[in-house]
């Protein structure tokens, strides 16, 4: 059965037949969840709620787009009010240092360690990104939802995802040279 098709019974006064969207979609709304809160609990809470959300909402869903996108923004804003309400301290970077800073050094001190290590790296960087952020970085090289997709999840212009992207990219390189000077990692100049 189609999404559309259970969405109707749904709105027909057949409830149970959420359960199919549920257990359609718990997994990726989970894994959502899971990259802003850091948490598997909260995670489990936030999918949970968003489900909730879009059982309330249901009668609301144009069907412009595909279910999962919307399930998927109701996700992500469940999540980011989520982490906001917990008021998680996050690192907060001088913006002329980040837009003063040379990705390729990066890049090549990245390139000095294996591929697991790199990865262990960009997680732990990544971890003190704003929540927004490290939600968008996810959704374009994780998820990979393209621009126009990240726009319709949430909502904001094309041109603000790609300068987003960009900006929070800087953000990450400056993140991970810091890391790499605390580690007291030796980095290529």
């Amino acid at each position: 059965m189609d999404d559309n098709t259970i969405i109707a019974r749904v709105l027909e006064g057949e409830t149970a037949a959420f359960e199919h969207l549920v257990n359609r979609y718990k997994d990726m709304a989970f894994s959502i969840a899971r990259r802003v809160c850091n948490s598997a609990e909260d995670a489990e809470e936030v999918s949970q709620d968003a489900f909730l959300k879009a059982y309330q909402a249901l009668d609301k869903f144009k069907q412009e787009s595909k279910f999962s996108t919307w399930l998927y923004r109701i996700v992500t804003n469940t999540a980011i009010s989520s982490t906001r309400k917990k008021k998680i301290a996050m690192t907060s970077l001088d913006e002329t240092l980040v837009e003063n800073f040379s990705e390729d050094e990066v890049q090549e001190n990245l390139n000095q360690f294996s591929a697991g290590e790199q990865s262990r790296y960009v997680k732990e960087a990544m971890q003190q990104l704003h929540p927004q952020d490290a939600l968008l970085i996810n959704m374009f090289y994780t998820d990979e939802l393209s621009v126009e997709e990240i726009t319709e999840v949430t909502g904001l212009s094309q041109a603000n995802v790609k300068v987003k992207l960009h900006r929070i990219r800087k953000k990450l390189y400056v993140l991970l040279d810091e890391l790499f000077k605390k580690q007291g990692i030796p980095v290529m100049r």
